[in-house]
C-alpha cells in the first residue's frame, strides 16, 4: 500500500477517479438538498451528515465486496429473450423512485406548499422518512459510483480514497447548494427536473439503452447557466426599480 504514495500513476488515477466520483455525486447532492429542505431547519444538518455518512459507508463496503458487485452484472433471469441482471433491477427501481419523488415534489411546489410552510409542508416528511429516502437513493448512486471506480482502477486503496474525498466534497457542498436552491424556487424546480431526467436515464440503463452521462451533465450545466443569467437579470431589474428616480 505504501508504494502507492510514490507511484505517479496511482496519483493520476486518484485525481481522475476523484473528479469522476464528484461529478457522479452531483445527483446525490441535489437529491439530498431537496429531501433535507423539507425538514425543520434544526434537523437538516444532522440529516445531511447521516445521509452522506451512509453514502460513504455504502461505497466503501461495496468496494470491499468487488466480486459481489461484479456479480450483479450477471444474468438474474430473462424476459422475452432479454437478459435482466440484478444491477438492471437496482437501476430500474432507483429510476422509478426518482420519477415518483420528483413528481411528488413538483406537485408540492405547484400546489403552493413552499419552504415557508414548514409545519404543514413537513407533515408527510418526518426525519425517519427523509433518512429512508436518502438511504434508498444512496444505494442506487453508490452502485453506479462503485462500478465506475472498479472500471477505472484496480487499486482498492486508490478507489476508497477517491470515494471518501468525493463524499467529503459533497458534504461541504450540500449545505450551500441546499440554501441556494431554497432561496430560489425556480432553481428548485430546475433541480427537480434534473431528478426526473436522471430517473429516465437510470430506467434506460436498466433496460440496456445507455444514455451517455456527458449529454445529461451538459444539459444540466447549460440549463443551470441560463437560469443563473435569469437570476442576474432579475436582480438587476430589482436594483433599478429600487433606485431613486433621480439616479442614472
Amino acid at each position: 500500500m505504501l508504494h502507492l504514495l510514490t507511484d505517479p500513476q496511482a496519483w493520476a488515477n486518484l485525481l481522475t477517479l476523484t473528479a469522476l466520483e464528484i461529478v457522479l455525486g452531483i445527483d446525490n447532492v441535489i437529491f439530498l438538498s431537496i429531501v433535507t429542505g423539507r425538514l425543520p431547519a434544526h434537523q437538516q444538518p444532522l440529516a445531511r451528515y447521516i445521509g452522506l455518512g451512509l453514502a460513504a459507508a455504502m461505497r466503501v463496503l461495496l468496494l470491499l465486496s468487488i466480486s459481489w458487485i461484479m456479480g450483479l452484472t450477471a444474468v438474474a433471469f430473462t424476459v422475452v429473450g432479454e437478459a435482466i441482471s440484478w444491477r438492471d433491477l437496482v437501476l430500474l427501481g432507483g429510476g422509478l423512485f426518482l420519477l415518483v419523488k420528483g413528481t411528488l415534489e413538483i406537485h408540492h411546489m405547484t400546489e403552493g406548499e413552499g419552504e415557508g410552510e414548514q409545519g404543514a409542508g413537513t407533515r408527510g416528511m418526518g426525519f425517519a422518512a427523509a433518512i429512508v429516502q436518502i438511504v434508498l437513493l444512496d444505494i442506487v448512486f453508490s452502485l453506479d459510483s462503485v462500478i465506475t471506480a472498479v472500471g477505472m482502477s484496480q487499486d482498492l486503496p486508490v478507489m476508497i480514497a477517491a470515494v471518501l474525498i468525493a463524499v467529503a466534497v459533497m458534504l461541504l457542498a450540500a449545505k450551500p447548494i441546499g440554501a441556494f436552491i431554497r432561496e430560489h424556487p425556480t432553481l428548485k424546480m430546475l433541480a427537480l427536473s434534473f431528478l426526473l431526467l436522471v430517473g429516465v436515464a437510470l430506467i434506460a440503463d436498466g433496460l440496456h439503452f445507455h444514455v451517455p452521462r456527458g449529454y445529461l451533465y451538459f444539459a444540466i450545466a447549460f440549463s443551470a447557466g441560463v437560469e443563473c443569467l435569469n437570476l442576474l437579470a432579475a436582480r438587476g431589474r430589482r436594483r433599478r426599480a429600487a433606485a431613486p428616480r433621480g439616479e442614472g
